[in-house]
């Protein structure tokens, strides 16, 4: 007879635990607690495995009272249990005593004493390969791929881990039908000793053949294949297709993503891969509210056309109004033929700033080429025209740009939403001259990096380091006020109002530095998965004279909050 409850079938387990408790037998807790059982002679995984055998059976009470005829015969089997226990930790021959003590108030202690013996240890290995990836397999990767070498102790769990381990790595190399046709361990007890022997089949190596896609008939197809992460004749491998799955998740452009392989109907041992795909909608608007003592209170408005011309190019409007900022940005993304993260750019903006240390309206035009390195590392060639009025001090002016530049960034962070260790550098060097139709000549140089190492007790170090240089051939008032440097802020010299800090002119007045020098140290103590608290220390300033550096400090407490789309992050700081 089948039991219900909410619609669903009860399992059997749960049927008889309930009807030994309406028959007034207690559940093994209760036992438990009038049995304590300690071991002696044993730490560890071999330790804790015999607290998982030797439980108090249910029916050792009754009415409450420990059952003596049962408590003798459950005495009497720990030998042999307790052996069992042992032997997957290659100890075969143990010496076990079991010592029962009577307590008051009907408890009762067992002491459990082993002497664990001579440990079986491996004498021999004897692993090969056999089929048409044996020669190759056997010269390139045998030797480390099983972890139980001779005079290693025999244990199971190990021996299980390493044949699992050498069958995944031969498969992954593309030989898919690969298997054991020997796996045995030839024990003498007398001796202590074990020999191992693996033999295992290879069988054909397979290839990726052809790669289609359905649904997803809007998107161009070669579009789509931007997004594999193999070619036609490279070696099958589950990781690629794990990273081409990865790929299109991190496109954000589909909402089911489903890769379909079948290596049985390989034809010539190429395994044909069906790509079947959701699409998600393509056109987005997102608004967004914040705060930010360097932008107080803001809102932000974002729409995004995914499929511009049928083509996959990127359609993105943004506009961000803060009470010390407002602007207006459209971006136009060509994605590149091949390359997943290379792309053609066309930017075009508007920025209106209104600080205590300067005022400035700005109209930008850039054209820039970007191209994808791998493993974590970008560089892009733009140019770019922007005229900017501003006013700084005392100077009023209006300034045109045309700035060729080159970019470099590389980031190896391996979690997104609580990074635990990696770094990140980015290089940049720009440039006008009056030849190339600017208002005035300058090269700048920018460079910035950051490095997360974990220390022990849940503690991270975080450093920062950010630097700017200038050199121009017209005097320094003639530089525009976006391309001056400043200092202060929360991503900055924290304790100093945002862009505060800088060279000031005779009336005291912050007019921004041709040269910057910003360096930070967090420390921080993760508290639970989500919450981090931090102690940090900002210094850096932005100058006109490498001898004559006013590098100001601030320090303070930091309060996180790590989130899917980012942290949260509060910070007290002061001037010291």
């Amino acid at each position: 007879m089948a039991f219900y409850l909410f619609g669903k079938k009860i399992p059997s387990w749960i049927r008889w635990l309930l009807l030994l408790w309406l028959l007034g037998f207690p559940l093994p807790s209760a036992a438990a607690e009038l049995l304590s059982i300690g071991f002696e002679g044993v730490t560890g995984e071999m330790r804790d495995n015999l607290a998982a055998l030797l439980v108090p059976p249910p029916n050792l009470l009754q009415n409450g009272v420990v059952n003596e005829r049962w408590l003798q015969r459950f005495v009497d089997r720990v030998p042999q249990t307790a052996a069992r226990a042992l032997k997957p930790f290659g100890y075969y021959e143990p010496e076990i005593e079991a010592e029962l003590e009577a307590l008051d108030a009907g408890r009762y202690r067992l002491t459990v004493r082993i002497d664990p013996g001579p440990a079986i240890r491996v004498t021999e290995r004897r692993i090969d390969l056999q089929g048409p990836g044996a020669d190759y397999y056997r010269v390139m990767v045998l030797p480390e791929a099983f972890p139980l070498r001779p005079g290693d102790v025999l244990h199971q769990g190990v021996y299980e881990e390493g044949k699992t381990a050498l069958l995944r790595s031969v498969r992954d190399l593309g030989y898919l039908d690969a298997d054991y046709t020997v796996h045995a361990i030839r024990l003498d007890v007398a001796r202590a000793a074990a020999e191992i022997e693996l033999v295992v089949e290879t069988g054909p190596r397979y290839r990726f053949g052809d790669a289609s896609f359905s649904g997803a008939e809007q998107y161009p197809d070669s579009f789509l294949r931007r997004y594999l992460a193999f070619e036609s004749g490279d070696i099958f491998s589950y990781a690629r297709l794990g990273e081409t799955q990865l790929n299109l998740l991190d496109a954000d452009r589909f909402r089911e993503i489903q890769l379909l392989t079948d290596h049985t109907a390989a034809e010539e041992d190429r395994i044909p891969v069906e790509v079947v795909l959701v699409p998600a909608p393509t056109m987005r608007l997102r608004p967004g509210i914040g705060y930010g003592t360097d932008t107080g209170a803001r809102v932000s408005l974002r729409f995004d056309h995914l499929n511009l011309l049928h083509r996959g190019h990127q359609l993105g409007l943004q506009l961000n109004a803060s009470e010390l900022r407002q602007s207006a940005l459209a971006v136009y993304t060509m994605p590149a033929a091949r390359r997943l993260q290379s792309a053609n750019i066309l930017r075009a903006g508007y920025e209106r700033e209104e600080l205590d240390t300067f005022d400035r309206e700005k109209l930008t035009l850039e054209a820039e080429r970007l191209r994808d390195f791998g493993r974590g590392r970008k560089g892009s060639l733009y140019v770019q025209l922007f005229q900017e009025t501003y006013s700084v001090g005392q100077e009023k002016n209006t300034a045109r740009m045309v700035i060729p530049g080159v970019r470099f960034f590389r980031r190896r962070y391996r979690e997104l939403v609580r990074p635990r260790q990696g770094h990140q550098y980015a290089l940049e060097m720009r440039g006008g001259h009056q030849l190339l139709g600017s208002d005035t000549g300058l090269l700048q140089i920018l460079a910035s990096a950051n490095v997360l190492h974990p220390l022990p007790g849940r503690f991270s170090l975080f450093s920062r380091l950010e630097g700017g240089f200038t050199t121009q051939n017209q005097p320094f008032r003639k530089i525009p006020a976006s391309l001056r440097f400043f200092a202060g802020g929360d991503q900055s010299v924290r304790g100093y109002p945002y862009q505060s800090l800088g060279p000031e002119d005779d009336q005291g007045d912050v007019i921004g530095g041709k040269h910057l020098l910003v360096g930070s140290l967090e420390l921080e103590r993760a508290l639970g998965e989500r919450w981090g608290l931090a102690l940090f220390y900002d210094v850096g300033n932005a100058f006109n004279d490498f001898d004559r550096m006013d590098l100001k400090q601030g320090a303070g407490l930091g309060l996180r909050r790590y989130t899917p789309v980012g942290p949260i992050r509060l910070d007290l700081a002061r001037q010291i």
